[in-house]
């Protein structure tokens, strides 16, 4: 026997006042032809769900706040040839290699943006935007902490492939986003003002809280001699016990000066360096002409001077004046070194230059509204489609009572309850 001497049943069912077919009793298989079918009797269903769909989309749309996005690009500094050049010297004389990555001019990282992005996205720039333009009032924040992480998640630093970084900042107002856009800029500015980025600001950092001692120094030197002066009176020093005490006073600062330019070589290279080992071998001869200018006057050491043929009422005028006299040529000295260290990081600063400054958007970014239309279009003839077929799976369990008998038996099974 066939299928064509016992016919398959089947029932139809009224939906929308369109009737449609319900599959066949006891016949499990359902082809794509028969869930075209159902979707086609059913469109008008699939229609209305997908237009309450759309019409949700809509009202989102202009619910949205509308949002502008502004943007500038910035250039960072190039790697200088001195960095270049001290990168090399270490890699051929074999110190470590994270040493000669760390002078490398990028701090060993493969993008040299990414010291730039990180200060940037670091909180003392974010602080100060939020307290420019009032970001923790305009975002309704409880604390600055609330305020940073909505700033952050407003704005987006990039990295580009033709070595630019990126700033976009997304905002409400038109006006307010293009300037905090820029605040970024000049943020980033004021922000390496204060860092020793490059090896030339490094110096410059190194000899400005040197020469900040030598000035504390020289003005308690200048209180002492006051006193002293106050205390003993003027005492009248013959020419050679002046110029012995000019000579030395003059000799020792010169070599406490020198003394602080090696530190500072030595604090961004090594002792390899030519400019080290040069520095290094004039401290150690200004120090033996010190030693040598000492005993030729008998002297028992810087602090006691040891000035025989200076009388005894006036030693300690002399001392006063040996102390204030050293600490005024070891000021001139490390202000001199102070004033070359900011020539050579007006060459070689870390200047930020502005590509595309932002401007004020004349376009919205967002909401999308053709972009949330079409999604909530999808999203609604999706749901239309899955509701159709649950309808039809729906009457299928009604007319079958095999399916339903099973149905039953699934539910004893999983839930307990008697089929």
């Amino acid at each position: 026997m066939t299928e064509k001497d016992f016919p398959l049943e089947e029932t139809t069912a009224t939906v929308d006042g369109a009737s449609s077919p319900v599959a066949p009793s006891h016949n499990y298989e359902v082809s794509l032809i028969d869930v075209l079918l159902q979707l086609a009797y059913r469109k008008w269903l699939i229609a209305k769900v997908t237009g309450v769909a759309m019409l949700v989309g809509l009202v989102i749309c202009f619910v949205l706040p509308v949002n502008y996005t502004a943007t500038t690009k910035i250039m960072t500094p190039q790697q200088s040839t001195s960095s270049t050049a001290l990168m090399n010297q270490l890699s051929s004389s074999g110190t470590s290699s994270m040493a000669a990555l760390a002078v490398g001019g990028g701090l060993g990282l493969k993008d040299p943006n990414t010291i730039y992005i990180g200060l940037i996205t670091s909180r003392p720039i974010a602080d100060a935007i939020i307290q420019k333009f009032g970001l923790d009032k305009v975002y309704h924040s409880n604390n600055m902490t609330d305020a940073r992480k909505q700033l952050a998640d407003s704005t987006i630093v990039t990295s580009e492939k033709n070595g630019f970084i990126s700033v976009s900042v997304t905002d409400r107002d038109k006006k307010r986003v293009a300037e905090m856009a820029n605040a970024y800029t000049s943020e980033l500015r004021a922000l390496m003002k204060t860092l020793a980025v490059t090896e030339a600001s490094q110096r410059r950092l190194f000899f400005e809280e040197q020469l900040m001692q030598a000035k504390d120094a020289l003005v308690t030197a200048e209180l002492a001699f006051q006193q002293v002066q106050q205390q003993k009176g003027l005492v009248q020093l013959d020419a050679q016990a002046k110029s012995m005490i000019d000579g030395l006073a003059a000799l020792r600062a010169l070599v406490a000066a020198k003394q602080v330019e090696v530190q500072a070589l030595r604090s961004y290279s090594t002792e390899q360096n030519p400019d080290v080992q040069l520095a290094e071998s004039e401290l150690a001869s200004l120090q033996a002409e010190k030693s040598r200018l000492e005993q030729r006057h008998n002297s028992q050491g810087i602090s006691g001077l040891g000035l025989e043929n200076v009388p005894s009422a006036g030693l300690e005028y002399l001392r006063a004046e040996h102390e204030l006299q050293y600490r005024q040529a070891l000021y001139e000295m490390l202000m001199k070194q102070y004033d070359a260290a900011k020539l050579d990081e007006a060459k070689d600063a870390a200047i930020i230059q502005v590509v595309e400054p932002a401007i004020e958007p004349d376009q919205k970014a967002s909401p999308k509204r053709a972009l949330i239309l079409l999604i909530s279009m999808f999203i609604g003839l999706l749901i239309g489609c899955v509701l159709v077929l649950f309808v039809w799976w729906k009457d299928i369990v009604q007319s079958d009572p095999i399916v339903a008998r099973q149905l039953l038996e699934f539910k004893h099974l999983i839930f307990g309850q008697s089929a």
